[in-house]
């Protein structure tokens, strides 16, 4: 009977297996967790400014206890700027450490954003920062983002002339282009009307003359018939 049992459910257990497998080979494909700091890695600041570093974090098989941090390549020292742990998924991070001066965390888990802000940035901030993530489920698995920092005297000015001159050759290019095809379709018109005209004009002419030669359609008065002497 236990025999039996065993047979029944082993069926079960094997489509919960295949299912898991499957689950687990399209995350490891997808990346389980991903770290992410957008799809412009990089920021020029000017001194003196407020600086958001932006980094969110996505996952298809849940969170937990998701260890999260910020580091500064300090000339090829990593050095930790904040750090913090998210226990399940939606929850709010909890023990945030921060261990430098002028940063906040801004982050929320309902976005699943860990993003930091950095008050009145000076030249010494500018760098890179690698946003760091590492959820439990993975069993240890390392994730991470990078993001640079360039911090200015004043933004540099773009100097939009190539771009003004490119746009004003090809609007005027396209302006030519426009008025000879205007003035194509103009000349063919007028060239249609004067044929047209023309065929109008042969055909009138045509008709007089079948009239004067007495040809169909034209009366002609017959000749008397001469008298025999």
């Amino acid at each position: 009977m236990e025999i039996l049992k065993a047979r029944r459910f082993l069926p079960e257990r094997i489509s919960v297996s295949l299912l898991l497998m499957v689950m687990f080979s399209v995350c490891g494909m997808l990346e389980a967790l991903e770290m992410s700091t957008g799809k412009v890695p990089f920021l020029e600041a000017v001194n003196g400014s407020d600086v958001l570093l932006p980094c969110s974090y996505t996952s298809c098989i849940g969170i937990s206890e998701l260890y999260f941090k910020w580091e500064f390549n300090d000339n090829g020292t990593m050095v930790k700027v904040m750090d913090s742990m998210i226990p399940t998924d939606n929850a709010e991070p909890v023990n945030k450490r921060i261990y430098r001066d002028r940063v906040e965390f801004m982050g929320s888990s309902k976005t699943n954003n860990v993003s930091i802000m950095i008050w009145n940035v000076t030249f010494e901030d500018a760098g890179q920062y690698t946003c760091f993530g590492k959820n439990r489920k993975e069993m240890g698995k390392n994730h991470s983002a990078i993001f640079t920092l360039y911090v200015v005297d004043e933004l540099r000015v773009v100097d939009n002339t190539l771009t003004i001159i490119i746009v004003s050759c090809v609007g005027g290019g396209i302006a030519l282009l426009v008025i000879f095809m205007l003035l194509k379709n103009f000349t063919l018109f007028v060239l249609a009307k004067l044929e047209e005209k023309n065929k109008e004009c042969l055909v009138s002419s045509s008709g007089i003359d079948n009239t004067e030669n007495g040809l169909s359609g034209s009366k002609v008065t017959p000749k008397p018939t001469p008298k025999k002497a």
